[in-house]
């Protein structure tokens, strides 16, 4: 374990290990800036540019198998619109309260899955992702899971994953839990362990929670957050999660925070980067990690000093924006880009 891009060390105030030391580069749904997202090729093409998490959301096929892509709607990440023979499957939902259309995985077994191939989410900004369209499966976690163990192998460095439990109540209501899997696919590959290069992430904090207290799960857990509203079904807002407070109970059952990368280094009103907020600091005082997403290259997702030119889908500075980052404290980044979060963090690192 030696290898590990991060140390895990339990706090004394904390069940909860916080990663320290070397930050970490999260490969946020692969290499998704390079190839079409959760697919085996962009999960492999993040490892190799150096990442050291690759980073699954999972949802539920209708036989409970858990697969990785964005949304249970999967029109905009799979050519299910253009499959006849699926027509009929399609349908509104309303997803964590949202009415949603589409097509959806828990209408599908595995199987049926598996004849659908993967197409670019955003083809308008990741044009040349759509070189790959058709090309690849939607994969299972066992099989990003296999990935993980031959990748560290090839690499001969510990490849960690970083699995997402996408809407979880959701799926629960439905029938289709995704703790008991996840919690099994985990411990079939002996990933249960407090210094298992494994972190389990979710918006909601009951989901946590239920995974800690109810499935005995060990693994480092990371709860994630927006800049505003509530975790669903929960009365408890995510600014109120991220007082000094709350903080300090999650760190009961959690390793760290997955924060909007604007609540650590807001924007001004001129959409310019501002100085960061208190909490990295706040974070870290409960034994807490940072990760906060999601760092892009393109101009259009990055603060307007940090542009290059007026093209939206031109790449712009991401590398400041990211050593800016890193400068705050932050333990790691959610990257669409390996290859730019690896020379960020060295460049960070290098400068002192």
């Amino acid at each position: 374990m030696a290898d590990r891009a991060a140390v895990l060390q339990l706090d004394a105030t904390s069940r909860a290990p916080r990663a320290i030391g070397r930050p970490v580069i999260i490969g946020h749904r692969g290499a998704s800036g390079y190839r079409p997202e959760h697919t085996l090729a962009s999960y492999e093409l993040a490892a190799r540019m150096g990442a050291d998490f690759m980073e699954p959301d999972l949802v539920s096929t209708r036989d409970g198998v858990l697969v990785a892509r964005h949304e249970p709607e999967i029109s905009g990440t799979t050519d299910v619109a253009s499959r006849p023979e699926f027509a009929d499957r399609r349908r509104t939902m309303s997803v964590d309260g949202r009415p949603t259309t589409g097509w959806f995985t828990h209408d599908f077994t595995l199987a049926e899955l598996k004849t659908l191939r993967a197409i670019e989410r955003v083809p308008q900004v990741r044009q040349h992702n759509t070189l790959y369209d058709g090309m690849f499966e939607v994969p299972t976690f066992d099989e990003i899971l296999a990935l993980r163990t031959r990748l560290s192998g090839e690499l001969d460095r510990e490849i960690g994953v970083y699995p997402e439990t996408k809407h979880a109540t959701y799926f629960r209501d439905l029938g289709l839990d995704l703790e008991t899997p996840l919690v099994d696919s985990l411990r079939r590959e002996g990933l249960d362990r407090v210094d298992a290069p494994v972190f389990v992430q979710s918006f909601e904090a009951n989901n946590l929670r239920a995974m800690y207290a109810d499935h005995g799960l060990r693994a480092p857990m990371i709860f994630l957050t927006t800049s505003s509203g509530a975790p669903f079904d929960d009365p408890r807002t995510y600014a109120e999660y991220l007082t000094p407070a709350g903080l300090h109970e999650l760190a009961g059952f959690v390793a760290g925070i997955g924060p909007n990368k604007n609540q650590v280094i807001p924007c001004r009103a001129d959409r310019t980067l501002g100085t960061p907020t208190s909490l990295v600091e706040d974070a870290h005082s409960a034994g807490l990690a940072v990760h906060p997403y999601t760092f892009r290259a393109e101009n259009q997702f990055l603060p307007a000093d940090y542009t290059v030119t007026e093209a939206p889908n031109a790449f712009g500075r991401a590398i400041d924006e990211q050593i800016a980052f890193l400068r705050a404290g932050v333990d790691g980044l959610f990257t669409d880009h390996s290859d730019i979060g690896v020379v960020a963090r060295t460049r960070f690192l290098t400068a002192g």
